[in-house]
């Protein structure tokens, strides 16, 4: 299982302690070290809206102020890693985007089986 976020951000804090709390093991991948792989952003895509994946109030998006702009939002995506939304929690096909206990508890529910 993998946690995807910044050390900085508070929401992929809260999700560490949540999954460390719960004896989870896990691989955290700091954005601010190593940004994803093109297969790894279309693995977290799959079934949802590119546009679904974006942090609308990240200093990334108010930076790029794509809130003015027409833009792709998967060639944002890949450009500027800190537009995730984070924490991203995925197991093998599934992920969760953002601050979301229950769909952490599903995925941890998952791997216990």
């Amino acid at each position: 299982m993998q946690i995807i976020g910044t050390l900085k951000c508070r929401d992929t804090k809260k999700c560490r302690l949540w999954f460390d709390q719960r004896g989870v093991k896990y691989h955290f991948v700091d954005l601010a070290k190593r940004a994803l792989s093109d297969g790894e952003l279309e693995s977290i895509a799959a079934g949802r809206s590119w546009d679904d994946l974006l942090d609308r109030d990240g200093r990334a998006w108010n930076k790029r102020q794509l809130a003015w702009k027409d833009y792709d939002p998967r060639a944002e995506l890949r450009e500027e890693p800190g537009l995730l939304k984070t924490p991203v929690v995925r197991e093998g096909r599934d992920a969760v985007i953002g601050h979301d206990e229950q769909g952490w508890e599903r995925i941890r529910t998952m791997m216990a089986h």
